[in-house]
């Protein structure tokens, strides 16, 4: 399994593109329209994302849009074998939005089918050739490479059944756990991978009435995706880029750095750029070259939402063989959590007290 086309439902899908372009440096490839939906393809190295926006009140995105702000509506995924994994899905109870059905594009032939996620979340399986269609022509170089993953927020109670949900219905499995307690609040984690290929799905629910897990869910109305990781190889140029397009990103305080360095030996010889950069560092400490490098976008919406991560996995030698970066980093998700407890602040929706 891999990730395919995600989906965002938006007010104004070309003001959307518009902004994807500006400030993300993703490419138009296509757009397309009905009676009553208008959409715009983007991508950037092996992404996709489809832009949708109601052109009529009959449109589905409009009853979307009724109940939540914009947003990502639907993770797609590509498959192996549709038949195998939706009857899978339905025989685990999971709900068929559209059946299976054949098509031709630039690429080949395709299968394509649909079912219901989690809440007003729905996945899109597909299985068969890409659409070449989707290729950015230009020889400028992508931003970002792959999606690295997509996190989920369900309500609190609901984290155990969302994860069983995700291993019957799609065959993921646990990957790693993290149960983050501040002293102004706490959300739990359960990271999941899908069994076959490097599909990875973090859900989150809230562990007390004040977290940005809850600021989400009542702001969003509802469980869906927080936020989606855009990988890349070159962070920090990536980073420098990003912001003088006008990104604003998460700042970092300088005590992370300082607190960091007290507890590694390892110094990266563009540590000082990192720095700089206000980029979120984790290593092993047996393979601390295999760094994991992260930063995060302020909300992308009006409303305190959806915002984006970007992450670079690196490479270390080890007896002459790649180990890359793994997992999340608890020190970094810890770090995320308190950097947006402090957004929470300025916006009021979290105490000082």
């Amino acid at each position: 399994m891999e990730f395919d086309r995600i989906q965002f439902y938006t007010e104004d899908a070309a003001t959307s593109r518009d902004w994807f372009v500006s400030k993300l440096g993703f490419q138009t490839t296509a757009n397309y329209a009905n009676s009553h939906t208008h959409s715009e393809v983007l991508a950037s190295g092996n992404i996709c994302f489809v832009l949708s926006s109601p052109l009529t009140s009959s449109s589905p995105v409009a009853s979307w849009l009724k109940l939540h702000p914009p947003g990502i509506a639907d993770v797609g995924f590509r498959v192996k074998n549709i038949e195998f994994a939706i009857a899978r899905a339905i025989a685990e109870g999971a709900k068929l939005l559209e059946p299976i059905q054949k098509g031709i594009n630039a690429g080949g032939s395709f299968k394509r089918a649909k079912i219901a996620g989690w809440g007003d979340l729905s996945h899109t399986l597909i299985e068969g050739s890409g659409d070449n269609s989707l290729s950015p022509n230009s020889a400028e170089i992508p931003l970002f490479t792959n999606i690295d993953h997509v996190v989920l927020n369900v309500a609190t109670g609901d984290l155990s059944t969302a994860v069983n949900w995700y291993q019957r219905v799609l065959g993921f499995q646990t990957q790693q756990n993290f149960d983050i307690q501040t002293d102004k609040s706490a959300l739990r984690s359960r990271v999941m991978v899908h069994a076959e290929g490097g599909v990875q799905l973090p859900i989150n629910e809230s562990a007390s009435p004040n977290s940005q897990i809850q600021e989400f869910l009542d702001a969003n109305q509802g469980p869906g995706i927080q936020h989606m990781a855009l990988q890349t190889d070159r962070i920090v140029d990536i980073v420098a880029d990003l912001r003088s397009r006008g990104l604003p990103f998460l700042p970092v305080p300088w005590t992370y750095y300082k607190e960091l360095q007290q507890q590694q030996n390892y110094v990266p010889k563009d540590w000082q750029e990192i720095i700089g950069a206000q980029v979120l560092v984790d290593w092993p400490e047996e393979t601390p070259a295999a760094m994991l490098l992260q930063i995060f976008t302020q909300p992308i919406f009006a409303e305190p939402t959806f915002f984006f991560e970007i992450i670079e996995r690196r490479v270390a030698l080890v007896n002459d063989v790649k180990v890359q970066a793994g997992g999340f980093g608890a020190g970094n998700f810890r770090a995320l959590f308190e950097a947006i407890e402090r957004e929470q602040m300025k916006r009021g929706s979290l105490s000082f007290d």
